[in-house]
């Protein structure tokens, strides 16, 4: 699988995330919207952003990871937050939270501000898309476990 980090220079240098990706090959993951929800279904941590974002990826990465792939097979991903200025409040520790996971992988991104989420205790929401590899990765044990079938290749 070929993949190329698209940044125009006609465009701001992006922060945080990448303008676009191009990617050859692999086989393409539809990763449904995340929150910070536990393994019983509750959201954890109600009214704590930082930590619901952290879990988001979490779940994520567990969706992944019994895929056959890992969070820098993420292409695309969307940010869905209930408080935009509550988000750009606690950018730094965001950020933090996503550079610990994701390890300097900036996939194209997009932040939304909605008025509510699914759940009325979840303050945000991650959905994307990755691209796996054409042979699937060597399965990593998450943080978080949840029983679940593997992808068959």
């Amino acid at each position: 699988m070929k993949r190329r980090i698209v940044n125009p220079k006609s465009l701001a240098p992006p922060s945080g995330f990448s303008h676009g990706i191009l990617v050859e090959g692999g086989r393409l993951l539809f990763l449904a919207g995340q929150t910070g929800r536990d393994q019983a279904g509750r959201i954890e941590a109600p009214r704590d952003l930082v930590r619901q974002f952290d879990r988001a990826l979490g779940n994520l990465e567990e969706v992944l990871c019994n895929a056959g792939g890992t969070l820098a097979d993420v292409v695309k991903l969307n940010v869905f937050v209930r408080s935009r200025n509550d988000y750009v409040a606690k950018l730094k520790p965001l950020g933090k939270a996503f550079r610990a996971r994701f390890a300097g992988h900036y996939p194209a991104m997009a932040l939304f501000e909605v008025a509510a989420l699914f759940q009325t205790d979840a303050l945000v929401e991650l959905e994307g898309v990755a691209v796996l590899g054409s042979k699937p990765a060597r399965r990593i044990r998450s943080r978080y476990r949840t029983p679940s079938a593997r992808i068959p290749p």
